[in-house]
């Protein structure tokens, strides 16, 4: 993990809708993963994806596990 290319996210939690701010890895480009809600401890989905030109964060999903994302 490259501290450089951390970028830190406000998000809500698609359970409890708890706000929590989360830190997406650029250096990973893009890619799916898993996170749980600090609250309520949920799995939530994550769709990262970076562009691959410039390297910065195109977007984020957020989803319930059984969301398709």
């Amino acid at each position: 993990m490259n501290e450089e290319q951390l970028e830190s996210r406000e998000v809500h939690c698609p359970y409890c809708d708890t706000p929590f701010d989360l830190l997406v890895d650029l250096s990973q480009g893009s890619h799916a993963t898993w996170e749980d809600c600090p609250r309520c401890c949920a799995p939530i989905q994550l769709r990262i994806e970076v562009s691959p030109i410039s390297g910065e964060l195109d977007s984020l999903a957020l989803g319930r596990d059984d969301d398709v994302l």
